[in-house]
Parts: C-alpha cells; structure tokens; sequence
C-alpha cells in the first residue's frame, strides 16, 4: 500500500516545510483511528498557509485520508487532548520520512511524558470531571435519573482519562480498553454503572459516593497547574485576572466550577476585599 501511495508522499516530502511523514493502516473492519480508512497518510508541516488540510484518495477499491497538519497545531492537539486520533497516528504510524529526526523526537517526547505538559493534560480533564459531576449529582437530587445517568457516563469517562495520564500515558480513542489494564478499579466503576441490575437510581447514588471520593484523593494532585501559576505571585488573584491568564485558557469554560470545588476542600483560599458598598466584597483567591 506504501509503494502505491509513494508518489503523493514523495511530491511532499521534496517540499522544504515538511518536517516528517507517517503511515498508519487500517488493522481490522471497523477502525475509528483511522475514521475507518484503509490508510492514513499524516504529514507534518511548518509554517503552513492551511493549519490543516485533509484530502481523500481511492485506490483499487481501497481510501486513504490524507491530513497535513502545521507543527504548532500538531502540539495544541498533543498537549491538549482535542484531538487524540492525531497522538495516536503519531505514537503508531510508522515513518517513511523525516528531517532532521523530528518524528524519532517527537515519539520519544510522547513516550516520556513531561511533567509540566502532564499537569495541564490533569487540570483539563479534572475541570471536566468537576463540571459533569456535578450537573450529575444536580440532575439525581432533582430525580432527573435518565439523564444524571448520562453525565455520570461522561464522569466516569473523564475520570478514566485522568486516571491514564496520572500513570504516564496519553489516553486513546479506545479508552476503556486502556483502563481496563491501566487502571481496573475505575474500569469496575464503569462495568457497575453500566451492567448493575440495580435501579437506575441506586447505580447513580452508589457512583456519586464512588465518584466523589476519587475526585477527592486526586484534587490537589489533579490542578498543579492552575496551583503552581497562582504561587507565582504573593497576592491573591481575582477571577478576572485568572480568566485572562494565557495558560489557563485551555479549561478557562470549567474554571469557576473547579475553583468552588477547591475552595470547598480548602486546597483554595477566599481573600475577601472591601468594595465601595457596605458589607459588599470582592472574593479573591490563592492557594492554602
């Protein structure tokens, strides 16, 4: 399938902005890494007009997906999370073609893990599992059952993701099967949700105790990010200035409802400050 496609490489790999190329094939029927194409070719740019571009291609009853990506996009997605078939074309894809070792680099730097790109992958999937749980718990007290349900799926599944970082992995398209190795007590949660004879009901007030402990053990750990920027400076900060922060803008839409949640477990402080009206004052924050 390589050799076939070697033209249309080729022509991009003589193109000085292309800094690497893999491959990756289909494995089996149904294939969601590869969007159910038979091969994915992923060419990885600099300084592109297009950030990315996806053409399509048949070939003797078979498809490739062709998607070149500029270089910074690329590593939003990786230190992101948003686009985890991208990680996973990167981690499996083979290379048949790269400048200067970037693609050997670039595999060795998802291999490793860094710490400081681990903590902002934490802190976004913990502001996610913060929010989900507790429009979760909300929708349960109100006796909205079906759809508590639904967000406590949503929990558990953001919970497995930041169960997966927290051992040093990028989490995968197919998560559940990377928990189930990973992290089987989170995977069990799951099974219990899904598979429990139980109520409905039942199942949903037995995974908000369940939830909330985990939650619970992992918050300090779980926003190093967000702790570590606000020690950055001896004043407590206003939730205006946080908003505005530049490397808080990747969980900026979970922001006020993970800074409650960690105020509630005293891992945050309330500063309060006057204001011109009577008894009427600013909240500002820092850590404990």
């Amino acid at each position: 399938m390589k050799d076939v496609l070697r033209p249309i490489y080729q022509e991009r790999a003589s193109q000085s902005n292309t800094l690497g190329i893999l491959i990756l094939e289909k494995m089996k029927p149904i294939s969601p890494v590869t969007d159910n194409f038979d091969v994915i070719l992923f060419i990885v740019v600099k300084d592109a007009k297009e950030l990315w571009y996806v053409k399509h291609y048949e070939f003797e009853n078979k498809s490739a997906a062709m998607h070149t990506v500029d270089e910074k996009l690329l590593h939003h997605w990786i230190d992101t999370s948003s686009y985890r078939r991208a990680v996973e074309w990167v981690i499996n894809g083979t290379v048949i073609f790269e400048r200067n070792e970037y693609v050997t680099e670039l595999k060795e730097q998802l291999r490793t893990f860094p710490q400081g790109k681990r903590d902002l992958k934490k802190v976004i999937e913990f502001a996610k599992l913060i929010r989900s749980y507790s429009e979760a718990k909300d929708l349960y007290e109100s006796e909205h059952y079906l759809d508590s349900f639904s967000r406590m799926v949503h929990s558990l599944h953001y919970l497995a993701r930041l169960s997966i970082i927290e051992k040093g992995f990028h989490p995968e398209v197919t998560v559940w099967n990377q928990v189930k190795r990973i992290e089987p007590e989170i995977y069990k949660l799951y099974q219990e949700l899904i598979e429990s004879g139980e109520p409905t009901d039942k199942r949903i007030h037995l995974m908000i105790i369940a939830v909330e402990h985990s939650i619970s053990k992992r918050a300090e750990s779980s926003t190093q990010h967000l702790l570590s920027l606000m020690k950055e400076q001896e004043e407590p900060w206003s939730f205006g200035e946080l908003k505005v922060h530049p490397e808080i803008q990747e969980y900026i839409l979970d922001l006020s409802s993970m800074i409650e949640y960690l105020v509630e477990k005293n891992i945050i402080e309330v500063v309060l400050q006057e204001t011109k009206g009577d008894h009427i004052f600013h909240r500002t924050y820092k850590p404990s």
